[in-house]
């Protein structure tokens, strides 16, 4: 499902992000990355969402290479990748229903179609009361909870997720995470980056280490 293998990342200035890292996540699979600040985490989950593109090596998902794909070959398959930043992202002029609708309008689904795509991963993740709020008004557990809606109304076979339980208290991590466990008991292959060792535990899954940008484990 998702194979690096020789993976080198280096950004302009030299910063050496990955190095060499040969990793296979099996389809259905879910896989926790920790390490410390700065160990190539984020690189490593946007390489395999093809947000950016390896400097050395190569990356396949669903049995493409994307170093090989164009742009709009890309963009297609990015549509098959949720993908669950960090920093949110979201657009807090808009409401809620119209944040989760944007990868789908991107991707021409017909009005109708994604209305009920919208409301269905809303109320997978608790929020079909609040799909006409604005983003701003909801709590931050809320937002993360917002942004997997965002990630999953395209159903896809890979969803990416960028320390999703980082600044949520116990409670909201513990809900985060199972939602992931949820998505995984139906064949959707999770890739997520962590450093807390109680969503690693609940998780259950295999665990991959990296330290500066090499696997350490």
């Amino acid at each position: 499902m998702i194979q690096f293998s020789s993976v080198s990342k280096r950004y302009p200035g030299g910063n050496e992000a990955l190095r060499a890292v040969t990793l296979e996540i099996g389809s259905g699979e879910m896989v926790a990355v920790t390490g410390h600040s700065g160990a190539g985490k984020s690189t490593l989950l946007k390489l395999a969402a093809g947000i950016e593109r390896a400097s050395t090596g190569t990356v396949v998902v669903n049995g493409q290479n994307l170093g090989a794909l164009g742009e709009t070959a890309l963009a297609i398959l990015r549509r098959r990748v949720g993908f669950i930043f960090q920093d949110h992202k979201l657009l807090y002029d808009r409401t809620c229903h119209d944040n989760v609708a944007l990868p789908l309008r991107i991707a021409g689904l017909g009005r109708e179609e994604a209305a009920k795509r919208v409301r269905a991963a809303l109320d997978k993740v608790g929020l079909l009361d609040r799909e006409r709020a604005n983003p701003v008004a909801l709590s931050g557990g809320e937002q993360q909870r917002l942004c997997i809606a965002r990630a999953i109304v395209n159903r896809p076979s890979v969803l990416i997720a960028d320390e999703p339980t980082g600044n949520l208290d116990a409670d909201y991590a513990r809900a985060i995470v199972d939602l992931f466990v949820s998505f995984n008991q139906v064949g959707v292959t999770v890739l997520l980056s962590t450093h807390d060792e109680a969503s690693i535990a609940r998780l259950g899954c295999r665990r991959v280490a990296l330290h500066n940008g090499a696997l350490a484990a």
